[in-house]
């Protein structure tokens, strides 16, 4: 009997530590491989897959778009960007939106958004606070933004002009900017993802803004992956109730269509000015169409209220089979943005669980994440938790 082939891209450049599969088709929360395996995926594309997977509402749409227009230009006003624009500026409260393609480049645009403040400001070299564990992207820019040295390894230079704050501590960050007139903005993740599912405290958030307000400081809020619907509420931070002034996003505003956008309140929605920054792709009809038909079925199927009651569902019934359980330290995060933080690297549940028909990631070393679409059912958590559980507990036990 002949092995099963395994795939191989030996003339793509060496990025990545793949798993040994390659993805053919997916339904809903599952996905097949080209071998003919089923995984449940609980990874979402890394909260990307919004809809899941072959969406019948959104493929029709997008098919629709494709026979009309995929790419023109910036050159001319795209009728997409004004219609999602406005949307996303109803469900932020902010005023105006820069499309892109990633979340990267909506961080990068952030960045520039912040030193032009500055630079409005007098400041001569503005300098953004920034957080321990954060993960902005891997632009020699955002990266320096990141808080992960490992990453950041081989690629000094740095960039300078940012200060870096551990997390939740408002007086870390009063101590940090005392006496330094070069500030011009804070910047961090609601709910740091590639550091490990980290939440910023409701209470903490809060005292951030009023610090902004006091210093006429810009607040940049990353909602790249804990935006769009993922804890229950269209962003992140509004369970605190605050609104930022900058606010990147991209990962599941498009659910599987690359997109990004930068969408901003009024101290910084007019820094840009024609010249000052663009891209080729962003914005293009089809990535806008994306956009739209994905917050419109969001909002029909009520997918906030479901990532609230299932994300609930799933993160007890994580904590009771792992409760006073020798090596969980904590499970944390909220709605479907799910950590599980184990007390040693755990790498290789990223394989055992591949193994056993479930797709997750391990971030920030020994931190399990659980990112699933947010079609995601109870039924469908009952199973992540009956396929993990087991390879959780025997990976400890070794």
């Amino acid at each position: 009997m002949s092995a099963i082939p395994q795939p191989t891209s030996p003339h793509v450049m060496n990025t990545y530590g793949r798993l040994p599969i390659a993805m053919s088709h997916g339904q809903g929360c599952r996905v097949w491989d080209t071998n003919g395996k089923a995984y449940l995926d609980g990874l979402g594309g890394i909260a990307v897959n919004t809809l899941g997977h072959n969406h019948p509402e959104l493929v029709p749409a997008l098919q629709d778009q494709l026979t009309k227009l995929i790419h023109s230009s910036n050159y001319y006003h795209v009728p997409g960007q004004e219609a999602l624009a406005t949307k996303l500026t109803e469900l932020s409260g902010l005023t105006n939106a820069f499309f892109c393609c990633t979340g990267l480049e909506a961080n990068e645009a952030a960045i520039k958004l912040a030193r032009k403040f500055g630079h409005e400001k007098g400041i001569e070299k503005p300098e953004i606070v920034v957080y321990e564990k954060a993960f902005h992207g891997r632009s020699i820019a955002t990266l320096s933004a990141t808080g992960n040295p490992k990453i950041q390894a081989g690629f000094g230079p740095m960039v300078e002009g940012f200060v870096r704050v551990p997390l939740n501590d408002i007086e870390a960050l009063k101590k940090a900017t005392q006496d330094n007139p070069n500030v011009v903005a804070v910047f961090f993740e609601t709910i740091q993802g590639e550091g490990g599912i980290n939440p910023m405290r409701w209470d903490y958030l809060k005292q951030v803004r009023a610090l902004c307000d006091q210093r006429d400081w810009l607040m940049m809020i990353d909602e790249v992956q804990c935006g769009m619907g993922r804890t229950g509420k269209w962003f992140a931070h509004q369970w605190a109730g605050i609104k930022p002034d900058v606010m990147p996003l991209a990962k599941g505003l498009g659910s599987g269509v690359p997109i990004g956008a930068v969408v901003a309140g009024p101290k910084a929605a007019n820094l840009f000015q024609p010249g000052n920054h663009g891209t080729t792709f962003g914005g293009n009809p089809l990535a806008m169409r994306a956009g739209i038909e994905t917050i419109r079925i969001m909002e029909e199927q009520k997918l906030l209220e479901n990532a609230a009651t299932v994300g609930a569902h799933l993160k007890s019934a994580l904590e009771r089979e792992f409760s006073r359980m020798s090596g969980v330290k904590e499970v944390r995060g909220q709605g479907l943005m799910l950590g599980i933080e184990l007390d040693r690297p755990c790498g290789d549940i990223l394989n055992r669980a591949c193994e056993a028909g479930l797709l997750l990631s391990v971030t920030a070393d020994s931190v399990i994440r659980l990112v699933p679409p947010l079609i995601l059912t109870i039924a469908e958590a009952d199973e992540i938790v009956a396929i993990l559980a087991p390879i959780v507990k025997a990976f400890l036990a070794e």
